[in-house]
């Protein structure tokens, strides 16, 4: 009977083990069994490595790319194909970020019942950009490098997404060699960093308010140029002696770095840091490149770094995301290029307070200095930057900020790389494309 017993005992525990190691598979296989099918070496999916079937269109319906037995076959439209290749993605996969890659669990056409039982099952993803958007900026770049975006506040829903170089994937050139498609395959929005230039002044006045009782009242003298320590920081202007409000509608060089002195280093990159600006930005599980704010003891850096110069850098999926945190009094959606998609979360970046401050000097910045008429039927909120990168070479022309307009809050960003002054150069692109996508 004691045999009996023992070994009773030891099937029951056998039991329970494959009862356990069964109730694991079945876990994995409803939470990963999706990500399973998609694995490239799949035969049923891939061949080649390439995805046999799928289908990725825009928030519309439109078609950007269709995958049948291995051939892609993209928009018919070569201005579409050219907006909106950095979204999508090229056949090869050599554009990491795009959605043929990052949603390809998706487009095999798995279900947790059928599996990939039907090899010509065919997956669909509907991403958040409208095509007719990306191709209105892809138009206002005309030809120059760099990236524009804009996003919905409310969602974080991507509505355009463009680099620029691009190619067309239907017809891609013999050879990728020329500067021409110089960074060709980096979606520059989501994987560059650049020098910010005067965009982040926003971020100096933001560690001011929160660090100097007196930011808002303070004054500094700009003559041209100021001293700080044994060297000179020059001005576009002579502007004499100014308010921040007044400072920032003006971008006076010498107010923003006289100001960073005060802030102190540490307070500027905690703020940096802060908002995101040191670290990746994630976009349905991609990381975006992190931007840089070295701290120093010296007080020329830090009044460099103020006016958004010296070793300053920001990703343009990172400032977007900050823009979006100052339209909602400082909390900011996650970002996503899919239409609703999973729904995702949210981080504060900023306290109430600084982003109500900081959105009252936006909108004083295009009512005094850009102009309403800039947009037009749209109250606008904005930062021009101008950022010198060296080497005999034009600055990089920034333009951010974001707009209201029936109920609707869309924030923006435009860099054109060694465009000149932003809100000529870049200015007149978020003019064009804001404008498009709240009257789409």
């Amino acid at each position: 009977m004691t045999k009996i017993k023992r070994r009773s005992a030891v099937l029951l525990i056998i039991i329970l083990l494959l009862a356990a190691g069964m109730g694991i598979f079945l876990f994995r296989y409803f939470r990963d069994g999706r990500h399973w099918a998609a694995f490239s070496a799949n035969r049923t999916a891939y061949t080649d490595g390439v995805l046999k079937h799928g289908e990725i269109t825009d928030r519309d319906g439109e078609i950007l790319l269709t995958m049948e037995d291995g051939t892609y076959r993209y928009s018919a439209d070569t201005a579409t194909r050219l907006s909106t290749l950095h979204a999508v993605g090229d056949r090869y996969g050599n554009i990491g970020t795009g959605a043929n890659i990052v949603y390809r669990d998706y487009l095999t056409g798995y279900d947790t019942v059928n599996g990939l039982y039907r090899s010509d099952r065919k997956g669909s993803v509907a991403l958040s950009i409208d095509a007719g958007l990306n191709r209105r900026a892809w138009q206002a770049l005309n030809g120059r490098k760099g990236a524009v975006a804009v996003c919905d506040c409310d969602t974080g829903e991507i509505l355009c997404m463009v680099s620029s170089p691009s190619f067309d994937p239907e017809s891609p050139p013999d050879s990728f060699d020329s500067p021409e498609y110089e960074g060709v395959y980096i979606n520059r929005f989501l994987s560059s960093a650049y020098t910010p230039g005067s965009i982040y002044k926003l971020v100096t006045a933001a560690a001011a308010l929160e660090t100097l009782p007196d930011a808002m009242q303070r004054t500094y003298h700009c003559a041209g140029s100021c001293e700080i320590g044994d060297d000179t920081v020059n001005c576009m202007g002579v502007h004499g002696d100014l308010s921040m409000r007044e400072a920032l509608a003006v971008s006076c060089n010498c107010y923003f770095a006289q100001l960073a002195v005060d802030v102190g280093g540490k307070a500027m990159k905690d703020k940096a840091d802060a908002l995101s600006l040191t670290s990746s930005v994630f976009m349905d599980g991609v990381p975006s490149t992190k931007g840089n704010y070295t701290l120093s003891s010296e007080a020329l850096d830090t009044a460099w770094s103020g006016i958004g110069q010296g070793q300053d850098t920001v990703c343009p999926a990172a400032v977007l995301r900050m823009m979006a945190a100052i339209a909602g009094k400082g909390e900011a959606p996650d970002l996503t290029l899919l239409k609703d998609g999973p729904e995702g979360g949210s981080a504060v970046l900023l306290p109430e307070k600084t982003a109500e401050t900081l959105a009252e000097l936006m909108h004083n910045n295009v009512v005094t200095s850009y102009g309403e008429s800039l947009f037009p039927g749209i109250r606008a909120y904005a930062k021009s930057g101008t950022a010198e990168v060296g080497g005999g070479l034009s600055p990089h022309a920034w333009f951010v900020g974001y707009g209201e307009k029936d109920g609707r809050t869309l924030a923006f960003v435009v860099l054109v790389e060694n465009g000149g002054y932003g809100s000529s150069a870049a200015g007149t692109v978020a003019s064009d494309v804001l404008t498009a996508a709240f009257d789409g």
